[in-house]
């Protein structure tokens, strides 16, 4: 009969200790982002541009992430798109991480130009109609910076 109050006392001391144990366990859940590093990029590398060759763009080297670390990718030829500029792609953040947005092709905006020049025109004749001041060279009206209006 002692032999089972001192089994069972043993037992009883085991649990108890066993329960601490439990209570200090942590879970610990990574979601992986399609596209997202959590690791910044590094720096940009200095590049030249090799001389302009025609009919051809020269598109600018980048650090590409390879799943374990950034890997620099040389700069390249793209052929031409007559109308458009191409805009290099960048690194952005995003949701506390990096994720690379591609480089695109984006339509000249020779509208502008040509709406500038006519502006011009009447600007030199002294017929501005539009109402803005344009001696003051610190005038923009709001949002047409970013535009690129002003």
């Amino acid at each position: 009969m002692t032999i089972r109050i001192t089994a069972l006392a043993l037992a009883g001391a085991c649990s108890l200790l066993a329960v601490p144990m439990a209570a200090n366990a942590q879970v610990s859940v990574n979601i992986n982002v399609p596209g997202l590093v959590m690791t910044a990029p590094p720096p940009p590398r200095y590049e030249p541009a090799p001389p302009p060759r025609g009919g051809f763009v020269w598109v600018p080297g980048r650090w590409a992430w390879d799943g374990r670390a950034y890997a620099w990718q040389r700069g390249s030829w793209q052929p031409e798109r007559v109308g458009y500029a191409y805009a290099p792609g960048r690194w952005v953040e995003d949701r506390g991480g990096w994720r690379w947005a591609d480089g695109d092709w984006r339509r000249r905006e020779e509208r502008r130009e040509r709406e500038w020049n006519d502006d011009h025109r009447r600007h030199d004749r002294g017929d501005d109609r539009r109402g803005h001041d344009r001696d003051r060279g610190d005038f923009c009206p709001p949002g047409q910076a970013k535009k690129g209006n002003c």
